[in-house]
């Protein structure tokens, strides 16, 4: 049943459909997967048991002629989701032990419709970093190797358990979180697609907050049509989350048809970087290239504040983040180390629960919120994002969607840029500005580096115009024709 695990979500769904097999043997071909895969340490929980029960009750549905748009799909879930009964552990020593009461809503739809639930994957701690190697449970290892070189790479981050399943054949799709680029970044690593949705188009609540103006939850999949297919389930108003945006989902997968004729597509300057690798300059050439054989008119546009916008970012994101994980205490659930006092609690609890680079983006956050630097940090900044979205309203009056890079680089060897966090934060460079400002952003696989590795092209879109940039998306897939996959799982 090997090859069941070579599917996409859509060529899945038709396979269940035709009776060519039972979602309870999808499942167990992935669950064989999931396991042969270990040395790459996608997952943090496992949950076999769970994923055929799930898969049986889809086999039911499917005899009563009640199928659902999901049933039978497996999953991978980034274990920032909170899942009812499973542990939940945001890759951080502080939520040991920890298993949610409740369901995420994006968790809850994706059930609703049917999925099949393999476990949570494997991140970097609290969605902080770029790489998956800041998690308690060690890091992650990308399926892919260097031509001639075989050490271990890194998957992206902080989505890389989520990225690395999908591309090892793990799983049909998982589900990721972006906040400066934590799901377009790991699917450029990996020769994925990547999707983070407009802010607000899917709910937060249940979601292990990072920055809350900033974090939002997208698909992860092998295809652009299984991103749409999975976006369809995830999206929608919820009453739990005031952030959600209370507008109607459209079919996305539907939004697929048609071609790109006469769509105007921005190509930004701002994002031609000194010292860019020429293999990125001449893959977003080729993008270029490939949408204006398709009929589309490429023209230059101008976004002047995004040289400021990773930085402005990197004063945001923390400062948000000091303020969410304030909660994380030792006194309401996961990790305590008694102390003295409470406030003796309070200090060893974090001091033993945080890893580095969390503690290190508190101590930020605290310090450019604090009195005599809030005006002079944390206002500043806020001001800086208020002219980078004004940059892509104005470029939007003129284009449809946006093409750049995803990332400055293909992936790197695990502890590559570990001592150098200024290194680490820049792989965030070209996915940072859409973050800012709440677009809608997908990568596409677009080519291979000279070492063999995956590059992707990014596609930023008007806000909850997700339609648009799927639908290019799409063109761009075809073009680039990608289809090279990673050798076999090393050590398995």
């Amino acid at each position: 049943m090997s090859r069941l695990t070579d599917l996409t979500i859509s060529a899945a769904r038709d396979g269940l459909a035709e009776g060519d097999f039972s979602a309870r043997e999808l499942a167990e071909s992935h669950i064989q997967a999931m396991e042969a895969a270990r040395p790459l340490n996608a997952f943090v929980t496992e949950t076999p048991e769970r994923a055929i029960q799930m898969a049986e009750a889809s086999d039911a549905r499917r005899v009563k002629g009640e199928a659902l748009p999901l049933d039978g799909i497996p999953l991978a879930i980034k274990d920032l989701y909170c899942t009812e009964g499973v542990l939940t552990t945001a890759g951080s020593h502080i939520l040991d032990g920890f298993r949610p009461p409740y369901e995420s809503t994006v968790t809850a739809q994706l059930w609703r419709d049917g999925a099949v639930m393999l476990g949570k994957t494997n991140m970097d701690e609290f969605a902080m970093g770029s790489a998956n190697v800041t998690s308690h449970y060690g890091p992650v290892e990308s399926p892919w190797r260097r031509e001639g070189d075989n050490r271990a790479l890194v998957p992206g981050g902080s989505s890389g358990g989520s990225a690395a399943a999908v591309a090892a054949r793990i799983a049909l799709g998982a589900t990721g979180t972006d906040t400066g680029g934590s799901i377009r970044q790991p699917a450029s690593f990996t020769g994925i697609v990547g999707l983070k949705p407009t802010y607000g188009r899917c709910s937060r609540w249940g979601i292990v907050a990072f920055a809350s103006s900033l974090d939002q939850a997208g698909p992860m999949t092998r295809t652009v049509r299984d991103a749409a297919i999975m976006l369809g389930s995830m999206a929608g108003h919820d009453p739990k989350d005031s952030t959600s945006v209370d507008r109607l989902v459209p079919d996305y997968e539907a939004a697929l048809t048609g071609g790109i004729r006469g769509l105007r597509v921005g190509v930004p300057a701002e994002y031609r970087m000194d010292g860019m690798p020429e293999e990125i300059e001449a893959l977003w050439r080729r993008g270029e290239e490939w949408l204006t054989a398709a009929g589309a008119d490429c023209v230059p546009i101008r976004l002047p504040h995004t040289k400021y916008a990773l930085a402005a970012y990197y004063i945001v994101a923390p400062a948000e983040a000091s303020s969410n994980l304030a909660r994380y205490d030792g006194v309401r659930y996961g990790l305590r180390v008694p102390g003295d006092s409470v406030d003796a609690m309070y200090e060893g609890t974090r001091g033993e629960g945080f890893g580095t680079e969390v503690r290190r983006r508190v101590m930020i956050g605290a310090y450019v919120l604090s009195a005599g630097y809030y005006d002079a940090y944390y206002l500043k900044a806020q001001k800086v994002r208020t002219l980078i979205l004004k940059d892509f309203t104005d470029a939007f009056e003129d284009v449809d969607v946006i093409l750049a890079p995803t990332a400055p680089s293909a992936a790197f060897a695990i502890g590559e840029k570990e001592d150098d966090p200024i290194a680490m934060y820049l792989n965030d460079v070209f996915t940072v500005p859409a973050s800012m400002a709440g677009l809608p952003g997908i990568s596409v696989p677009a080519g291979l580096s000279g070492e063999g590795l995956p590059l992707g092209l990014q596609l930023i879109g008007r806000p909850f115009d997700e339609e648009t940039v799927l639908r290019t998306a799409g063109v761009l897939e075809d073009a680039a024709g990608f289809d090279a996959r990673p050798p076999a799982i090393p050590g398995a």
